[in-house]
């Protein structure tokens, strides 16, 4: 493996990082408690990853068994147990476990611990997954070809 060809071809480097506080509020509040934190999105890593803190109340939740065709996605266990199916079994992962998933992975996460838990989700490329999680607020008052749709444009294929 080798590095790939720059995406900076400049000499003299730039004042370009960001800076985000541990007390910056989330961007978006879900029911059960828990919220995301949009970290570094797609849009402003010019689409090299997105990096969002899942925050989740101690109401069980979580996604069922689904893929994606055109990212990856990884999780890295801040606070709390979170279940996370690895397409064979289900793993208690606690702060510190990471699970990187490729694409076409089989995988699903879930909070049933009765705890808060927190975990950092890390897709690649930076696929606009904002607009997945603002979406699924609202997804119960849609059509089912408008759920079937919604799934569809966001890369989410169930098994």
């Amino acid at each position: 493996m080798t590095y790939p060809p720059p995406r900076y071809t400049g000499d003299r480097g730039e004042t370009t990082a960001t800076f985000r506080t541990a007390g910056h509020p989330p961007e978006l509040v879900h029911t059960g408690g828990g919220s995301a934190g949009y970290l570094a999105t797609g849009a402003t890593t010019n689409g090299q990853f997105g990096l969002y803190r899942w925050e989740m109340g101690p109401q069980p939740s979580g996604p069922a068994p689904h893929f994606h065709r055109s990212i990856s996605e990884s999780f890295f266990i801040l606070a709390g147990t979170v279940r996370i199916y690895d397409g064979r079994r289900w793993i208690d992962a606690e702060p510190g476990d990471f699970v990187h998933v490729p694409e076409g992975g089989v995988h699903a996460f879930r909070n049933e611990s009765g705890e808060p838990a927190s975990m950092l989700l890390h897709f690649a490329p930076g696929a606009p997954r904002e607009g997945y999680f603002e979406g699924l607020r609202d997804l119960a008052d849609r059509s089912e070809e408008e759920r079937a749709e919604f799934f569809l444009r966001h890369d989410t294929f169930w098994v």
